[in-house]
């Protein structure tokens, strides 16, 4: 801070990605991970780069030393998957 540095990290849950093409291709696997979601779905790739668009801006200038949970409330109330 003392160096005009930020640091800002993210933590992003499930998100539609390639990655997770295998859980997102199986019905009984989407049901489950929605349930788990309060929002219920997985983020988009685009939603978590709106927060990193907001976190380099100067509207995020006092923002550092945390971590921004991108995760559609899973945190809260998961009891696992």
């Amino acid at each position: 801070g003392a160096h005009g540095i930020r640091m800002v990290n993210i933590a992003p849950g499930a998100v539609s990605t390639p990655i997770n093409a295998s859980t997102e291709a199986d019905p009984a696997k989407m049901k489950a991970l929605d349930a788990a979601i309060p929002l219920g779905r997985m983020v988009q790739s685009s939603e978590i780069a709106d927060v990193v668009v907001f976190l380099a801006s100067g509207k995020a200038g006092y923002m550092t030393a945390t971590t921004v949970v991108i995760d559609g409330g899973i945190m809260q109330g998961s009891v696992g998957l």
